[in-house]
């Protein structure tokens, strides 16, 4: 096993959002550079979020890319962690079933935006980490560069509607 698949990583809600942050963890996951993980819970909180915010999105057509997600990584499902959500205490609440999930499948890290809701102290306990987007994608890069680089290429090149050139991909990805 490579060290890169050695990181199981559960993929919170705030960065399954965003279209291209979750593209690219998808395209990591797929190229091996980590082990994806997520619920169900998690899936309807980040589409519940996305319809509210996009009406011109249909149900159907964000359900459509959850089945692609749940059908390409393979065993990304978390299921049965929920008798764990009573026994962790979080700064908010509705987050403890994402850390029931991270400890129900051995996960190191939490991949999140909200990283003052998943405090060090809490986690490090556990032997979980919580993880920004940004740093978490950089040690993958940083891991194994080649990897990397072809599945952000990849992206770019699947990105048809309109097409986006690597500059243009970068400067999308360093606003976002």
């Amino acid at each position: 096993m490579t060290e890169a698949l050695s990181v199981t990583a559960v993929l919170d809600a705030s960065v399954l959002y965003p279209a291209l942050l979750r593209n690219m963890l998808m395209r990591l996951a797929l190229h091996g550079l980590f082990r994806a993980r997520w619920s169900e819970r998690i899936h309807e909180e980040w589409i519940a979020a996305l319809l509210r915010n996009r009406p011109d999105l249909t149900r159907a057509r964000v359900e459509h890319t959850r089945d692609l997600m749940d059908l390409h990584v393979q065993d990304a499902i978390v299921a049965g962690y929920e008798s764990r959500i009573a026994s962790v205490t979080l700064p908010d609440a509705d987050d403890r079933h994402v850390l029931a999930a991270a400890i129900h499948c051995g996960a190191n890290v939490i991949v999140t935006t909200n990283l003052r809701d998943f405090p060090k102290s809490v986690l490090a306990v556990l032997g979980v980490e919580a993880v920004h987007p940004d740093q978490f994608i950089l040690g993958l890069v940083n891991s194994d560069q080649g990897a990397a680089t072809d599945a952000l290429r990849r992206l770019r090149q699947s990105l048809k509607s309109p097409p986006i050139t690597p500059g243009d991909l970068l400067t999308t990805m360093k606003r976002a």
